[in-house]
């Protein structure tokens, strides 16, 4: 380990990072005032923005959380690491070289560790894009060229090809001096009674990005029977710098848009995003091996976010100037059971992201690459234009079950879709989504009610108010934003209309 890195050395990497661009990879700023910008921390869920950035004075605080520092102390939270992996990290970012003491008597800068897996990711990519063009590829590049993507697609969105063998990445990474615990560390290698051996192989690969374009992982997928892993898709396993939950396929190639936007579109696997982009759909991105969760919603928002009206919450569909379609979070799921699964599971996710959210669900269930394969590239923008609200979508997929002409099917109907209504976490829409519901079933209004706070109490659901104006307060820790309501776990049916 080299000595401490020499302090002139720190302060040519504070005076050279540019504290705005580093936020703003994963944080839509906006500005606020003279010299500040603010934004929803990254640090903590939060609705309203409380997150502020001072670039002139290399500073930033979060009034909600009460973190706060300089650009080496948000690399430390933002990464996960020490000061000195800060230094380095940001060093190599900026092409900076590093001097350290003689105190160790290893004078030469070795590299973080975080940074030096994602060298060892950004070769293994440039491995497996020049293994594409070989001979053993050909059933990569049919399998591709069977999607309607051209060799520009290919080399746009970065896809390779993972050879079969034991361990040609190994043995190329290690001709570039990487060594086997780093391979190992990285998710390209894992370790057998015979020795280490390539992680990814025999697959089609796709590089998984951060918001920056580093490479943090791959997606792979299998082309050969014989290959050993049955999945047909498989991922880089988590490591320092790539966690399922938290990353997004596309997102390098996605962020502008959805912040000019204020839009995104969540698709289900690399080829979808692929699909997507080529028919000019630019906001879209996929989650790798996991369903759409909390953090990927944290991801989504951030760039979303729109407090052009202070201190009132702003949820739901909005206008946003230029674009034809209003704000909005699109998930392209299938109109089978599994797609309809998947819907039920985002109404899980917090009130005011599940009221911006669409479902698209194409005919015949197709997928967004089957679709543009076989109805063009028109077709898959109109998926995206005539998206359904998501609660719409569920709520109706559940009601269309059941005959409703007859007294048995209403009831079926309404035992049906009441737990689904009482999933939906903002109180304000409980009523709205129950009268829509009784409506197209055909009964009273207070008998959907009655069902409806039933389940609300057996699911012990906790009420928000997603539309309620906030208000300001002082406390110990700062500012903070807090509903104006102040009572929690309040029946809205309690006083019915």
């Amino acid at each position: 380990m080299p000595g401490m890195i020499k302090k002139e050395d720190i302060e040519k990497v504070r005076a050279t990072a540019d504290l705005y661009d580093i936020v703003s990879a994963t944080v839509t700023l906006k500005p606020s005032g003279t010299g500040t910008y603010v934004g929803l921390c990254p640090f903590h869920d939060e609705k309203t923005p409380s997150f502020s950035v001072r670039p002139a004075l290399g500073v930033w605080h979060c009034f909600g959380c009460g973190l706060g520092g300089d650009v080496f102390g948000y690399v430390e939270h933002q990464e996960n690491i020490d000061f000195r992996d800060a230094v380095e990290l940001l060093a190599d970012k900026y092409h900076i070289e590093l001097h350290y003491d003689k105190a160790d008597n290893v004078p030469a800068h070795t590299g973080s560790k975080r940074a030096r897996l994602l060298e060892a990711n950004e070769a293994a990519q440039e491995f497996f894009v020049s293994q594409l063009m070989t001979k053993e590829a050909l059933a990569a590049r049919k399998l591709l060229d069977g999607r309607n993507f051209s060799q520009a697609d290919c080399q746009r969105f970065g896809c390779g090809y993972a050879p079969q063998g034991w361990d040609n990445l190994v043995r190329y990474l290690a001709g570039k001096g990487f060594t086997q615990q780093e391979m190992l560390d990285a998710g390209l290698a894992r370790q057998g009674q015979r020795g280490v051996y390539d992680y990814f192989r025999g697959r089609v690969t796709w590089p998984i990005r951060d918001s920056t374009g580093r490479t943090l992982g791959f997606g792979a997928r299998k082309l050969y029977e014989d290959d050993t892993i049955n999945a047909k898709y498989i991922n880089t396993p988590d490591t320092q710098l790539y966690r399922k939950t938290q990353v997004l396929y596309g997102i390098d190639l996605a962020k502008s848009a959805i912040v000019k936007k204020r839009q995104a579109v969540i698709v289900e696997g690399y080829t979808d995003v692929m699909a997507m982009h080529l028919a000019g759909i630019d906001t879209a991105v996929a989650t790798c091996g996991t369903a759409f969760g909390a953090e990927h919603a944290k991801i989504i928002r951030r760039l979303i976010a729109d407090d052009s009206l202070g201190a009132v919450q702003l949820v739901g569909p909005l206008k946003v100037e230029g674009q034809a379609l209003s704000s909005r979070v699109v998930f392209t799921f299938d109109g089978d059971a599994a797609g309809q699964k998947a819907a039920i599971h985002a109404f899980g996710l917090d009130a005011a992201f599940s009221t911006q959210a669409f479902v698209a669900v194409a005919e015949d269930n197709l997928d967004p690459c089957d679709l543009r394969i076989k109805r063009g590239n028109e077709a898959v923008r109109a998926l995206i234009a005539n998206a359904r609200p998501l609660y719409d979508f569920v709520i109706d997929s559940a009601i269309d079950r059941f005959d409703t002409t007859y007294a048995t099917g209403q009831m079926g109907a309404v035992k049906a879709v009441a737990p689904l209504i009482a999933q939906i976490r903002d109180r304000s829409l409980l009523d709205l989504y129950s009268r829509k519901a009784v409506r197209r079933i055909g009964v009273d209004l207070d008998i959907m009610q009655r069902e409806v706070a039933y389940q609300r109490r057996k699911l012990n659901m906790r009420d928000e108010d997603a539309y309620a104006p906030k208000r300001r307060f002082q406390n110990n820790a700062g500012p903070s934003a807090e509903p104006a309501y102040a009572e929690r776990g309040a029946n809205p049916y309690a006083n019915p209309a």
